[in-house]
C-alpha cells in the first residue's frame, strides 16, 4: 500500500510532535479467554529468549487489521504489513504466511479460535483495528495473544492524525517486541545519514533523515556544501554535523523540527566526529593541530572549550558512555590505531583493543554493555563489538570497506555502511549484536555514515 501524503505545517516537523494518547484496552474478549481457557493459565508466559546461542525466530501470525471504512481498511492493512515487516527484519520473529491462516479474523473484540492458530504453529497472534473518529483522528487498537496459553498478553489503543499512521505501526511493533522479548523495541526511531549522488569524483553529499525502515526520507541540506559525521542529540530533536563550505570546516547544530541551524564554531584545521554528551549539553570532538589531533569538549551553553587529551598522537572519534562518565576513542599513541577509554573529564587512558590490525570509529552502546568498532586487517574491514573492558571481542561481519557502526536505541542492532568501491557507492546495512540477520536498508541513492536516533516515544 502506498503511503499517504505526509504534509505537515513544516517540512522538517517530526512525527513526535503529534500527540499520541495511550491507555490499556478493556475488552470483554480478554475476560472471556480467561474464563474459557482457565486451565491453560498456569502455562509459562510466552517470552522469547534473545540471548546468543542456538536461536529460532518466534512464529507469529499478524492478520490484516480491520477497518471501519474502505479507506480505513487500506490504512489498517498498511499498519499490519509494517508491523510484520518490522518484526521480521528484527530477526527475532518469523511472521507466518497469511495464506496458511485457517481463521479469518472478523472482530478484534472476539476471542480467537486458538486451536486454528496452534495448527499452523503460531506461538503469538496479533489482531487489530483502525477506525476514523468523528473529529477526523484515527483510532488504532491492537491485541497480542499467547496462542498456546489462550490468553491476551497486551492490548492498547492510540489516537493520532491520519497522516501519522506509519508511526502508529512502529509504536505497536515496539509494544509487541517489548512484551515478547522483555527488552525495549527500536522501531519508533529515525536515522540521519549522508545521501550521496553523482559520480565518485564529483559526489554530492546531502544530510538526510528517514524512519529506521528506510521510509519517509527527507533532505536536511541542499548539497551545496560537503557534510560529514551527523550525530543525534540524546535529549532533543537536534543533530550535530560537520560541513565544509568556504575555508575551515564548521560544526553545526540543526533542529530537525524547525530547520534552524546554528554554528557551534569555526575550528582552525580539521575537526572530526562531533558527538553529544548523554545530557545533550556538551559536544565532544577532535581538533587537528599540525600532524596531531586531540580531543576537546564544548559546553553548548557557554561555548567554553576544554581540552581532554594532550598527546603527540592522533586522538579522534570520541564517544560517551551512556552515563556520561567515560569516553571511548581511537588513538595511534601506541604505534597504530587502537581503542582507548578514559574519564569524561580527561586524564589517563586505558587501551582495550589488542587484536590484529587497526581499530577505529568506536561507539558506546546505549545499554553500556558493548563498544562497537571498525577493524581493518588483511585488506578487510570488519564491524565488531567488545565489552568496555576489552573482553568478549566478537566480529559481526567483514568485507570490503565496512565502516561507521551506530547502535539502535535498545542496543540490540547495529547499522553501518559498506562501500564496495569502483563505480558503485556506499549502502546502509543492519546486523544484530550476535552477528545474525544482516540486511540492507533501502535508501533512494548511495548512503553512508548513519546515526540512529533515540526512541521518539
Amino acid at each position: 500500500m502506498a503511503d499517504p501524503s505526509h504534509s505537515r505545517s513544516s517540512p522538517l516537523a517530526r512525527p513526535a510532535s503529534v500527540n499520541l494518547t495511550r491507555r490499556r484496552v478493556v475488552a470483554i474478549g480478554a475476560l472471556a479467554a480467561g474464563l474459557t481457557l482457565s486451565a491453560r493459565r498456569a502455562a509459562a508466559v510466552l517470552q522469547l529468549d534473545v540471548s546468543p546461542g542456538n536461536f529460532q525466530p518466534m512464529p507469529i501470525a499478524i492478520p490484516d487489521f480491520l477497518g471501519g471504512t474502505p479507506s480505513d481498511t487500506e490504512t489498517a492493512v498498511g499498519v499490519s504489513q509494517i508491523i510484520a515487516a518490522n518484526l521480521k527484519r528484527s530477526g527475532l520473529f518469523a511472521p507466518i504466511d497469511p495464506a496458511a491462516f485457517l481463521e479469518k479474523i472478523a472482530s478484534v473484540d472476539a476471542v480467537p479460535r486458538f486451536a486454528d492458530w496452534r495448527t499452523i504453529n503460531a506461538q503469538a497472534l496479533v489482531t487489530g483495528r483502525i477506525t476514523r473518529q468523528d473529529d477526523g483522528r484515527l483510532k488504532a487498537e491492537f491485541r497480542l495473544w499467547d496462542v498456546f496459553a489462550g490468553q491476551q498478553l497486551a492490548g492498547q489503543q492510540y489516537f493520532t492524525t491520519p497522516d501519522n499512521w506509519r508511526r502508529i505501526a512502529h509504536i505497536i511493533s515496539d509494544a509487541i517486541y517489548e512484551r515478547l522479548t522483555g527488552e525495549k523495541g527500536y522501531f519508533d526511531s529515525r536515522v540521519v545519514f549522508i545521501d550521496e549522488t553523482g559520480p565518485a569524483e564529483r559526489r554530492v553529499k546531502r544530510l538526510a533523515i528517514m524512519d529506521q525502515d528506510g521510509a519517509n526520507v527527507r533532505y536536511l541540506t541542499r548539497g551545496d556544501e560537503l557534510v560529514l559525521t551527523p550525530r543525534f542529540s540524546p535529549s532533543t530533536q537536534e543533530i550535530t554535523y560537520m560541513a565544509y563550505g568556504q575555508g575551515d570546516p564548521r560544526v553545526f547544530l540543526l533542529n530537525i523540527e524547525t530547520g534552524q541551524r546554528e554554528i557551534v564554531g569555526n575550528f582552525p584545521g580539521m575537526s572530526f566526529a562531533p558527538r553529544f554528551s548523554p545530557d545533550g549539553q556538551r559536544v565532544v570532538m577532535s581538533l587537528q593541530e599540525g600532524g596531531n589531533s586531540n580531543i576537546f569538549v564544548m559546553d553548548l551553553r557557554s561555548k567554553a572549550m576544554t581540552r581532554l587529551t594532550d598527546t603527540q598522537a592522533i586522538d579522534t572519534s570520541p564517544s560517551y558512555s551512556p552515563d556520561g562518565s567515560r569516553l571511548c576513542f581511537e588513538s595511534d599513541r601506541g604505534g597504530h590505531q587502537q581503542i582507548y577509554i578514559m574519564a569524561a573529564a580527561g586524564g589517563p587512558a586505558q587501551r582495550i583493543s589488542f587484536g590484529d590490525g587497526i581499530y577505529s570509529t568506536p561507539v558506546w552502546s546505549p545499554r553500556g554493555d558493548y563498544i562497537a568498532f571498525t577493524r581493518q586487517a588483511e585488506g578487510k574491514f570488519a564491524i565488531g563489538v567488545m565489552k568496555p573492558d576489552g573482553s568478549g571481542e566478537r566480529i559481526l561481519t567483514e568485507g570490503f570497506h565496512n565502516e561507521g557502526p551506530t547502535f539502535a536505541p535498545n542496543g540490540r542492532v547495529i547499522m553501518f555502511f559498506r562501500d564496495p568501491g569502483g563505480n558503485s557507492g556506499p549502502s546502509l546495512f543492519t546486523i544484530d549484536i550476535a552477528g545474525r540477520n544482516e540486511l540492507r536498508v533501502p535508501t533512494p541513492s548511495f548512503a553512508s555514515d548513519p546515526a540512529w536516533s533515540p526512541l521518539l516515544s
